[in-house]
């Protein structure tokens, strides 16, 4: 497994995601996708990350979207086949023994989805909240000085956090205070 490393803000993320949008959309098409969105850490400008572009491509229907698993392997991607999550299509980009290192994640779900509505709500609060999204850097270097090796428990570390925004996001999308 390739590890965690966490690097500066890249402004030239940006751009590879647009870039990488765009190809997607011309393989996939408008019949298959209604909205592409840059998530993750990469999506929220100043922050630290993994250099890995998250990209979540919003589909009517999941059915319908098993025919783009061809037509993303014909721009690098492979396909995670035994993906536990029902919900979602998950494609890796650059992975050994594919490539060096990931490059991009791209995640397929429906538009209605928890998954689409969830990830879109977290990344656009901390674009709104630097000072949330410097203390989730904090986290994520320490998380990744700890294991280095673990993706697993890299990625587990971050749950109670996630929680906590998420709550912070839900209260201020309905106008509640968080106590």
């Amino acid at each position: 497994m390739d590890e965690v490393n966490i690097v500066e803000y890249d402004p030239r993320w940006q751009t590879l995601f647009a870039q990488e949008a765009e190809r997607i959309w011309q393989v996939l098409g408008n019949d298959l996708v209604v909205e592409i969105e840059h998530i993750g850490s990469t999506a929220v400008p100043g922050m630290a990350a993994k250099p890995v572009i998250d990209i979540m491509v919003g589909v009517r229907s999941l059915i319908d979207a098993k025919s783009a698993v061809l037509r993303l392997e014909s721009l690098g991607y492979v396909y995670w086949r035994e993906n536990p999550d029902p919900g979602r299509m998950f494609f890796v980009k650059g992975m050994p023994p594919y490539g060096k290192q990931r490059t991009h994640h791209v995640h397929i779900v429906e538009v209605n989805s928890k998954f689409w509505q969830e990830h879109k709500l977290f990344c656009d609060y901390l674009r709104r909240h630097l000072e949330e999204a410097k203390r989730y850097e904090v986290l994520k270097r320490d998380l990744a000085e700890s294991f280095r090796s673990d993706r697993e428990a890299y990625t587990n570390g971050k749950n109670d956090y996630i929680r906590a925004v998420m709550a912070k996001a839900q209260c201020e999308k309905i106008g509640k205070i968080p106590y």
